[in-house]
């Protein structure tokens, strides 16, 4: 038709239709515009601007379709998901409730899905607080879209059992279709177990979401989106550990189409992810580009520069790791807050500690915070700048004071101070007690009695204080204190001693008879005092000889210990190299007598000593004084030792 009228409408709009149904949608949107003269927008509007979607050419595609003459049903549905995909969530939930509204055809449940999504995508990302719509959960996409809507409210559990309500939906609905395999099921269930394991994450069983995780991804699921968060979430679970399956897991984030798959909040945490894994890896150029990168996407964002500044003092540049986070703070005053908290931590691992403590005291919305007070505190004190922590008490004390008076209303007489202003003032109280500042610690005292004349606890610590100053007026003072009487618990003592648990419990007292009774009445009973023992004396023990006074002491502490007296060398013939002497055995030296042999016969002249000689050979010879018999456990050591020089 086309080759006979080029320009014939029906065949185009035909075409593109087709070109279309074949996935073919950049040739669809080429055709469309060299024939725009004939296919105007009003004619093929929802055509042009679905291949402009399709092609996640988003903003193009709100352009064709506000321009649109006429908004019909289909242009409408594509707007809805448009508006999703460009994250203006308000305007969406509008579009489709609109939809809803005024529609009647066999896509309703299509449309509560996507109105379920839109509730779910702005719980989680924008924390928006979900309204009940009144949708019936007979399906499972909508079980899983309401318990990402309560993940995003921090309900877990609640969220879990819709998660588990959405699995076994999903397996009803797919398994009565016959062509379904199991495959298919626990590919179409991977998403459901994916944000069931992103619970188990942010509940810390980080071995189970980790098992689950990796159950997926042995599935090898279609969906690139689904691939890259699972990878992102087993990053965060290995942190600085398991590098190396870090790096992998990194692969499957920068996927073809990821980026069209997920959120602009998904895409930024991995990146952000990203630069923290270079940074563990030692990638320090890796990590400064992407940091840098993502500072220039989102100039106030905290992330980037911290991440920056943790790399610096991994390199032991804390200076310029502190010069930076100071710019970023000028530059960016709605977030000084938390930069300064990190530019003092630094400070003091650096062991500055003053330094931190003025860094500190300038965040301006923290400085009177009970919390900053005692940080400060402690900290000045570790330092030992008395006046210095004393000076932080008044000014958050002064704070309290104005701040009391701007809320004070006219009209009114009298108005209680504030829970954190006393406390404050009791604490500084304390504080002064316990670093010497009596005078200045009364003070605090006065102040808190008169706000409550009935605290007994400040009138004694006030009493207690100005003991240590004016007796005196400790005595006036102490006239205040109620009577024990007034005081005194209502306790049954009996019962409280013979109660279970009582670490002592009182005997009860048996029947008293006799002499017994006539000692209660009047007669003081006299304990017997209880005998000592002899102690044992020593067999040799002599009263005459005075005990030795140093008896108690170990012998070698003794002034009289001379050491142990070694005994004298004996003649120990045998022992030593075999064949050697000792200066003992001259005696038995035959070679120094007259009539001794040579010393060194010749072979075959051992007759040369005289039958009747009782010489016995050194070899033979027992040490003078030895025992006859040598001890066992001498010969067990003998026993398996080798012979030789």
């Amino acid at each position: 038709v086309l080759q006979i009228s080029k320009d014939d409408v029906t065949a185009l709009q035909c075409k593109v239709v087709c070109l279309i149904q074949n996935g073919n949608f950049k040739e669809a949107l080429s055709v469309i515009n060299t024939h725009t003269k004939v296919l105007t927008n009003d004619i093929i509007a929802f055509e042009k601007a679905y291949c402009e979607y399709r092609l996640n050419r988003i903003e193009n595609a709100l352009k064709t379709i506000q321009s649109a003459s006429q908004q019909t049903d289909k242009l409408k549905e594509l707007y809805g998901q448009v508006l999703y995909r460009l994250e203006r969530y308000d305007d969406c939930l509008a579009a489709y409730r609109d939809l809803i509204r005024n529609s009647q055809d066999e896509y309703e449940e299509e449309r509560k899905t996507n109105l379920s999504a839109v509730v779910a995508a702005q719980s989680t990302w924008e924390k928006v607080m979900p309204e009940d719509l009144g949708l019936r959960e007979a399906t499972y996409e909508l079980c899983y879209n309401s318990a990402c809507a309560l993940i995003g409210q921090g309900k877990l559990n609640e969220a879990m059992k819709k998660l588990q309500k959405a699995e076994e939906l999903c397996r009803q609905s797919l398994s009565e279709d016959s062509d379904v395999t199991e495959e298919d099921i626990e590919a179409e269930l991977a998403i459901i177990h994916g944000q069931m394991a992103y619970i188990m994450q942010l509940q810390g069983r980080t071995e189970d979401a980790l098992q689950l995780y990796n159950q997926i991804i042995k599935l090898k699921p279609t969906d690139v989106g689904l691939l890259a968060v699972i990878a992102n979430n087993i990053i965060t679970i290995n942190k600085d550990q398991n590098v190396f399956d870090s790096k992998k897991k990194v692969k499957l984030t920068n996927a073809e189409g990821v980026e069209h798959k997920l959120s602009k909040k998904q895409l930024q945490a991995i990146e952000f992810n990203k630069a923290l894994l270079a940074m563990y890896t030692n990638q320090a150029d890796q990590c400064r580009k992407l940091s840098a990168s993502l500072q220039s996407q989102s100039p106030e964002h905290l992330l980037p520069v911290l991440i920056q500044a943790a790399q610096l003092c991994r390199e032991k540049q804390h200076a310029k790791a502190v010069a930076l986070l100071q710019e970023f703070a000028d530059q960016h005053p709605a977030n000084a807050a938390e930069i300064k908290l990190t530019m003092a931590q630094l400070k003091i691992a650096q062991g500055s500690v003053t330094k931190a403590c003025m860094i500190l005291r300038s965040i301006e919305e923290l400085q009177h915070k009970p919390g900053m007070v005692s940080a400060l505190v402690t900290m000045y004190s570790h330092e030992e700048d008395i006046d210095s922590a004393i000076e932080v008490f008044t000014q958050a004390i002064q704070w309290y004071q104005q701040f009391q008076a701007r809320t004070n209303c006219g009209c009114c007489v009298f108005q209680p101070k504030s829970p954190v202003h006393l406390s404050l003032i009791r604490e500084a109280a304390n504080f002064k007690l316990k670093h010497g500042r009596k005078k200045e610690a009364i003070s605090d005292l006065e102040e808190l009695w008169k706000q409550n004349p009935k605290d007994v606890h400040t009138l004694a610590q006030l009493i207690s204080a100005y003991s240590l100053v004016d007796p005196e007026k400790a005595k006036v003072l102490s006239k205040h204190l109620p009577s024990l009487d007034t005081m005194s618990l209502k306790v049954d003592v009996d019962a409280l001693e013979n109660s279970h648990g009582a670490t002592y419990v009182r005997k009860k007292a048996g029947k008293l008879t006799g002499e017994n009774q006539q000692k209660e009445q009047g007669q003081v009973d006299v304990k017997k005092k209880k005998k000592k023992k002899k102690g044992k004396l020593p067999k040799n023990y002599d009263p005459k000889v005075t005990p030795d006074p140093e008896r108690w002491l170990p012998m070698r502490e003794r002034s009289y210990y001379r050491g142990r007296k070694k005994g004298k060398k004996k003649d120990q013939v045998g022992k030593g190299t075999q064949g050697s002497t000792t200066a003992g055995s001259s005696e038995l030296d035959a070679s120094r007598t007259a009539s001794s042999p040579p010393t060194s016969p010749r072979p075959g002249s051992a007759a040369a000593v005289s039958a009747t000689s009782n010489v016995i050979p050194p070899r033979h010879q027992k040490p003078a004084g030895a025992p006859a018999t040598k001890k066992k456990q001498q010969q067990k050591k003998k026993k398996g030792a080798k012979g030789g020089w």
